[in-house]
């Protein structure tokens, strides 16, 4: 009987042909790409915001929840003094209107916000979903009707619509973990179904099996010849969830249902600013900026990441 040598085995040989191993490869290839490269440096910047971001506030001067009374015009609506909405060294992205909060300082915070949820809800997915793929392509049989069956049920339900319920009933509740669970409950199963895929092709490998004859248990073949396989597409699939996170917490909050003021969101401050976009395009336009470069930049380095680490999976 012959077999196919495994992907892991292939890139590794490649590797071992020109000196360098299949991570060096991949940082390589990523940095002859130059969009790559910039949507790298996006995802560092942001992340490097949202964990600094109290210290971001106060280099700033301003609080999140701080009222700047003198920064609008209570005889124009509370209208933002100053051009491009009262951007300058006092402020400098400017204020909300009517409460005059700093925007540099809210939207630092959001960022926080909302990566923490984006983060916290994929470690959840892909946790559960490389657990229950593993299972499901290894054992068979009654694990993995059992587990198919549960991927079906839980991709058919309508998630958005139980979300939205959820968070609208509880009321004294930490939203930010509420947020966090929901949206990991029902984000597992396309892990799992990448993940089982993978596992189906591996698990009847020559190197499988021979530890199998050799008496390995099911826990040493699956964490040491079965794990490190599906690795690689699970990390592209992980690049590639984050931004899919970000967009859903901000649509929660846009809604009205996700992180509760005044603890600031990008998609709360997008909702709050469509009254004055108008009048104060700016407002509007700050936070949606930092929403889309982020979901962007996450996107670009998702795809490249798929595309060296999964290149099958990235062609079909």
């Amino acid at each position: 009987m012959t077999t196919t040598a495994p992907a892991a085995a292939r890139d590794g040989s490649a590797a071992a042909a020109t000196g360098s191993s299949p991570w060096q490869l991949a940082r390589r290839e990523l940095r002859r790409r130059p969009a790559v490269r910039v949507s790298l440096c996006v995802v560092v910047l942001l992340v490097l915001t949202a964990v600094t971001a109290p210290w971001l506030g106060a280099l700033g001067g301003w609080s999140p929840e701080e009222f700047d009374k003198s920064a609008v015009d209570p005889y124009l609506g509370g209208q933002p003094l100053g051009s491009f909405g009262g951007i300058g060294p006092e402020h400098w992205l400017g204020v909300e209107p009517v409460t005059g909060r700093d925007l540099f300082a809210r939207v630092v915070t959001g960022a926080q916000v909302s990566l923490l949820i984006a983060f916290a809800a994929t470690a959840i997915v892909v946790v559960t979903g490389t657990a229950a793929g593993i299972a499901a392509g290894y054992f068979g049989g009654r694990t993995d009707a059992a587990l198919s069956r549960l991927m079906d049920l839980t991709m058919s339900f309508p998630s958005l619509i139980f979300m939205i319920a959820m968070l609208s009933v509880a009321k004294d509740v930490n939203r930010i973990v509420l947020m966090t669970t929901v949206i990991g409950v029902f984000g597992w199963p396309g892990v799992a179904r990448v993940v089982r895929g993978q596992t189906l092709s591996l698990r009847h490998r020559e190197y499988v099996d021979a530890a199998r004859v050799g008496g390995s248990s099911s826990w040493r073949i699956l964490t040491r010849d079965v794990l490190p396989g599906v690795c690689g597409p699970v990390i592209a699939y992980t690049t590639l969830l984050i931004p899919g996170m970000i967009s859903t917490e901000a649509a929660l909050s846009y809604l009205g249902v996700g992180v509760r003021p005044p603890t600031p969101s990008w998609g709360q401050m997008i909702a709050e600013s469509v009254a004055y976009y108008e009048t104060d395009p700016m407002y509007f336009l700050i936070p949606s900026v930092f929403l889309f470069l982020s979901v962007l930049a996450f996107t670009l380095l998702g795809d490249a990441l798929r595309d060296i680490l999964d290149p099958r999976g990235g062609r079909t």
